[in-house]
């Protein structure tokens, strides 16, 4: 078939075009995006992905312990020691669960771990004072406990934590008591 011609004798624009693209192909202005940036985007994304999915339950609001009226921000001797003795292991008799709290801080809130054997992922731990009692209140966020929680009371004459488990999965409430491991 024969070349059609223009005026001037040059090839029809549409071909000087796609000869052109076909020149640039390998410049980076063709090129919109290089190998590394690529593979730089998609490790950047897989890791923030990674991160989300396991702190997606941090997002619950942490709970500051109840503070007295008045503005004084130092917290009793009392409330200190009874926070100080929240410390330790403590164990439900009645299947081997097992709280353990690292820390308490002078606002009540708590590192704690729990283990039923294994280690469940405790969301929320804090120890407020209700009038003369101390208190505590885990929640936990895990496979098999999507917000399970215990509302405990502790009870310095007998040394133990006493309360309420609330078990999310079933939507039931049951007693329970924790003794002291160490």
């Amino acid at each position: 078939m024969p070349r059609r011609a223009t005026r001037n004798g040059r090839p029809p624009f549409n071909k000087v075009k796609e000869s052109s693209k076909k020149r640039n192909a390998n410049s980076p202005a063709a090129r919109r995006f290089s190998k590394p940036v690529v593979v730089a985007v998609v490790v950047v994304l897989a890791a923030g992905g990674f991160w989300w999915s396991k702190h997606r339950q941090a997002d619950v609001a942490p709970v500051v312990a109840p503070t007295s009226q008045t503005t004084n921000t130092s917290v009793s001797s009392e409330a200190l020691s009874s926070f100080d003795k929240l410390k330790g292991r403590w164990q439900r008799p009645d299947g081997g669960y097992i709280v353990e709290v690292r820390s308490v801080d002078d606002t009540g809130r708590m590192d704690a771990a729990y283990f039923n054997p294994r280690q469940i992922n405790v969301s929320k731990a804090v120890a407020p004072r209700d009038g003369g009692v101390t208190k505590v209140f885990i929640e936990l966020r895990d496979v098999n406990y999507p917000g399970s929680t215990y509302t405990l009371a502790y009870d310095p004459v007998s040394d133990r934590l006493a309360g309420i488990y609330y078990q999310a999965l079933q939507q039931q409430s049951f007693e329970v008591l924790f003794a002291r491991v160490e």
